[in-house]
C-alpha cells in the first residue's frame, strides 16, 4: 500500500532498514514492472510488423495514407512520452500505468471495429492517434519508477532491464505470435487478441510493484502541476547537455521506425520474402535486443555511457541500417544473409540503453523532468522516422530514403563530442537527501509509491 501523502517514511541508513539485493541492476521491489511492460508490449507490439502491408494489401489504403497513419501516431507517442514523465512525477507512476492500461484497451477497440473492420480511414486515424497516448504514459512512466527505486550507481543497468522487457514484448512476442495466429485467426482477430496482453500488464503494474517513486510533501493541484511542467520545459534551455541528450534520443530509434513504415512492403512486396519470414526476422531484431539491451546497459556503467552510445550506437547504426536493406536488395530473399545484418542492427539500436541513465543523472533533482525530455524524444524519434519516410520515400525512393535515414546516426556521432556527463551525480544526489537531525537518525518527505519505504539506495563506489 503506498505511503499516505505527509506520513513520514524511514530513511535509508535508519535502524533495521537494508536496501534489497540486486542482480546486476535488477531490484526485487520493481520485478513485476518488468513483467508488466514485457506484457503490456507485447500487446501494444502485435500489429506493428503486419498493419502497414496489412493495410496496403489486403484493406486499399495507400501507402500514403498509410504513411500518414504512422506519422500522426507517432507525433502523438512524443506528445504523451513527454507527458508520461510529469505526470508519473506529479501523480505517482502506479496510477499513470493504470490509467494508460485502461485508456488503451478502450481505444483499442474503437481502433478495430470503428476504423479497421468498418473501413473508415477517418476513425482509424482518430482512434489510433488518442490510443497513441496511452503507450508511453504506461512504459515511460515506469522508467520514472526505475529513476527512483533502482541501485543508484548501477542505473544504466537497471535501465537496460527495462529495454530488455521491452523487448521481449514488442519484439519477440510481439512479432513471432502474429506469424502464428495471422495464417491460424486472421490478422484483425489477432489485434483483438492483444487486449488479453494489455490487461494483465495492467493487473501487475497497479497491484504487484512496489519501491520507492516520487516524493512530495504538497496537496496535488493544476497549479502544482503547471509549475511542475514549466520547470521540465525550461530545463534543456538552463542545461544544453540535457538538448544533446534530447537529440541522441531522437536520433536513436528513427530507422527502426522508419523500417516499420516500409520494410513490411519492401521486404514482401519488392523483394520477395514471405510475410511469415519478415514477420520472423523483424522478431529477430528484438530477440537480440534482449539481450544487448541488459548487455549495454552493464558495459555503459562500466566502459561509460557517452563511449557507448558514439561507437557502438552512433557507428553501429549508420553502417547497420545501411546493411540491413542493401544485403537483401544485392542477394534476394535469403534469411541467412539478411539475419546477419538484422542481428548487427539489434546490438547498435540498443547500445543507445545508457542514454536512460544519462537523463536524469544530469539532473538529479529534477529527475522526473529529465525523464519526460527523455520520454519526449523517444516519441520524436517515431515521429520523425515515420515524417521522413513519408516525405522521401514516394518521391525519392527506398535507396535514397535508407541513406537519409543511415545518416542521422553520423549527426549524432558528432554530437557525442560535445556530450558530459557525471557517472556518479546520482548516487552522490542520494547521500545528500537524507538530512542528519540531532539524534542522528535523519529525515525525509513522504514517498508516493512504495510499500517499502527507502529502497534500493546506494552510493557510489
Amino acid at each position: 500500500m503506498s505511503s499516505p501523502i505527509g506520513t513520514p517514511a524511514p530513511s535509508i541508513g535508519s535502524p533495521g532498514t537494508r536496501p534489497p539485493k540486486a542482480f546486476l541492476g535488477l531490484s526485487g521491489p520493481l520485478l513485476w514492472g518488468y513483467v508488466a511492460i514485457a506484457f503490456f508490449m507485447t500487446g501494444d507490439g502485435l500489429e506493428q510488423a503486419f498493419l502497414s502491408d496489412f493495410l496496403v494489401t489486403s484493406e486499399g489504403f495507400s501507402t500514403d495514407q498509410v504513411g500518414s497513419l504512422f506519422t500522426v501516431y507517432g507525433l502523438i507517442v512524443a506528445i504523451g512520452a513527454f507527458a508520461s514523465g510529469v505526470l508519473a512525477e506529479y501523480f505517482g507512476p502506479r496510477r499513470i500505468m493504470i490509467a494508460a492500461a485502461a485508456g488503451w484497451i478502450v481505444f483499442h477497440a474503437g481502433f478495430v471495429y470503428f476504423g479497421i473492420m468498418q473501413h473508415d480511414f477517418a476513425m482509424m486515424m482518430v482512434m489510433y492517434a488518442i490510443r497513441a497516448v496511452a503507450y508511453p504514459l504506461f512504459v515511460f512512466g515506469f522508467v520514472v519508477w526505475i529513476s527512483y527505486a533502482a541501485p543508484q550507481d548501477k542505473l544504466s543497468s537497471a535501465m537496460g532491464w527495462f529495454w530488455c522487457s521491452y523487448s521481449v514484448g514488442v519484439g519477440v512476442f510481439g512479432s513471432y505470435l502474429p506469424s502464428f495466429t495471422i495464417p491460424a485467426f486472421g490478422a484483425v482477430e489477432t489485434m483483438w487478441g492483444a487486449i488479453a496482453f494489455i490487461a494483465v500488464g495492467g493487473v501487475l503494474a497497479g497491484v504487484l510493484v512496489r519501491g520507492k517513486g516520487p516524493e512530495t510533501s504538497e496537496p496535488r493541484t493544476l497549479r502544482g502541476l503547471g509549475e511542475t511542467l514549466a520547470t521540465t520545459i525550461a530545463l534543456p534551455f538552463r542545461n544544453v547537455q540535457l538538448a544533446y541528450g534530447m537529440l541522441q534520443r531522437v536520433i536513436n530509434q528513427i530507422s527502426l521506425y522508419g523500417f516499420i513504415v516500409m520494410l513490411p512492403i519492401v521486404f514482401v512486396r519488392d523483394i520477395g520474402f514471405e510475410q511469415g519470414t519478415w514477420l520472423q526476422l523483424w522478431g529477430l531484431v528484438y530477440i537480440v535486443t534482449v539481450f544487448t539491451n541488459l548487455l549495454w546497459g552493464v558495459l555503459g556503467d562500466r566502459i561509460g555511457w557517452i563511449r557507448t552510445v558514439r561507437w557502438f550506437g552512433s557507428i553501429g547504426m549508420f553502417a547497420s541500417t545501411l546493411l540491413l536493406y542493401f544485403i537483401p536488395l544485392v542477394v534476394g530473399p535469403n534469411p541467412w544473409l539478411t539475419g546477419i545484418a538484422v542481428v548487427m542492427f539489434g546490438f547498435a539500436v540498443a547500445a543507445y540503453v545508457p542514454l536512460s541513465a544519462l537523463m536524469p543523472a544530469l539532473e538529479p533533482n529534477h529527475r522526473g523532468g529529465a525523464v519526460a525530455l527523455l520520454n519526449l524524444s523517444a516519441g520524436l524519434s517515431q515521429f520523425v522516422g515515420s515524417l521522413l519516410v513519408t516525405l522521401l520515400w514516394t518521391s525519392f525512393g527506398t535507396t535514397t530514403t535508407v541513406i537519409a535515414l543511415a545518416c542521422t546516426y553520423l549527426v549524432g556521432f558528432a554530437v557525442t563530442f560535445l556530450m558530459r556527463v557525471d557517472q556518479d551525480a546520482l548516487a552522490k544526489a542520494e547521500t545528500t537527501r537524507s538530512i542528519p537531525t540531532v539524534s542522528g537518525t535523519t529525515t525525509r518527505t513522504a514517498t508516493t509509491e512504495t510499500d517499502r519505504p527507502g529502497v534500493e539506495h546506494t552510493t557510489a563506489e
